[in-house]
Formats: C-alpha cells, structure tokens, sequence
C-alpha cells in the first residue's frame, strides 16, 4: 500500500505549500490512472484498495494495494507544475510489503505531465526516483536524479530497510537549494549528502584522451 505526498517549503517559512498528497479516500479511482503499459503482452498487474492482512483502523488504514504477484505495475497522477529554485522539496510516502518479493519496487518517480497516463512505465521521462528496489541479492534505497536527459544513480546504494512483512515503512526525501539532500526511513536518517559529490551530475575535470602517447623517446 502507497500514501504520498509532495510539498515545497521555504527556509523562512513555518509550513510549506502541498502540491500533492493523497490518501486514498472516497474518490481516489477518478484521481488516479492505471498504467497499461504491458497490457498487450498479458503481463499488466491491476489494482485494489485494501488495509491488507495487518491494520490498525482497516478504514482508515486502506491504500492501493497490487492484485497478482509477478506483473508489472504503474499508478499516475498530476499535479501543479513548481520550481524548487530557492526552496526545499520534499517528497513522503508509505509502502507495505505483504510478502517477500524476489524481484519488484515500491518507488515512486516524480516527472514532466503526461500527455497519457496510460503510456505510464520504465521508458517515462522522470525528474526523481526514490524508493525501495530489490531483485535477488540487490537490495537497496533507490534516489536517482535525471540531470540533462540522462538518470544518473547514486555513486553508492542506500540501504535498503523493506524488510519485515506486514509492517509499513516511511520513507522522506528532502532536497535542499545548496544541492543537498536528505533520505529518511522511518524517522531515521539514513543518508544526508551532496548530490555534486555523491552522483556523477557534472563531467569531470580532467578527461583521459585516448589518443594520447607516450613519446617514442620516453624513459620510465
């Protein structure tokens, strides 16, 4: 199950502005399109609204939950168009596994408006990806940025804390105007960094040239 929310807050600020936050209540269909992506190869995943096995209030804690096991999946909605210029962004959501997965996601990407909904996958241009990613042995915290039409990941994984079935996991993205960022599960802070330092955004300084030789009369 997903909750999300999407806001922008100032330095000087007390609270900042939501662009985005859903709960899935009465209405949560008309807001939100399925992807149909792989429906044309048979392998397209549908969704449900439940609390699934474990709650506290089965009501109040309902969200989209997936209704098969191995297919693909995808939700989008829109929202307002921001600029973070000057501002910090963050971005929170809560993800449930029911069970152990031996190969999916539970991130969410944040991206240009679509011009259909249902195109919605893997080849849709995003801006962020965040969220937990795990196939086999690999398991991590995926954050990647798309800078300059390329997604660029983080040079080391974050930790990776979907673990425990039943049991639902925070997960808190803050990105800050001197290009840093923060990443949270559960209110534990799990990286807190510089994106120049710790993603590849910027081309190095110096360039091997492979045309280059040593001199015939060189001495090492």
């Amino acid at each position: 199950m997903r909750r999300t929310a999407l806001c922008l807050s100032s330095l000087a600020a007390v609270s900042g502005k939501v662009y985005f936050s859903e709960t899935f209540g009465d209405g949560w269909e008309s807001r939100w399109t399925a992807s149909e992506w792989k429906k044309s190869d048979g392998t397209q995943g549908t969704w449900k609204l439940s609390a699934g096995k474990w709650y506290g209030n089965e009501e109040e804690d309902k969200g989209v939950q997936t209704a098969e096991d191995s297919r693909f999946f995808g939700l989008s909605a829109g929202f307002e168009s921001f600029s973070n210029a000057g501002k910090e962004l963050i971005i929170q959501y809560q993800a449930k596994y029911e069970k152990d997965i031996e190969c999916g996601g539970g991130y969410v990407k944040i991206g240009p408006k679509l011009s259909d909904p249902t195109a919605f996958g893997d080849p849709t241009p995003y801006n962020i990806m965040f969220g937990p990613d795990k196939c086999g042995y690999t398991k991590r915290t995926h954050l990647i940025f798309n800078y300059k039409g390329k997604n660029v990941l983080k040079k080391s994984d974050l930790a990776y804390k979907q673990e425990g079935e039943g049991t639902s996991h925070v997960y808190r993205l803050v990105v800050k105007p001197d290009n840093t960022a923060r990443v949270e599960i559960d209110g534990e802070k799990i990286y807190e960094g510089s994106l120049k330092e710790d993603w590849e955004l910027l081309a190095p300084k110096e360039i091997t040239d492979p045309e280059d030789k040593k001199p015939s009369d060189w001495v090492d």
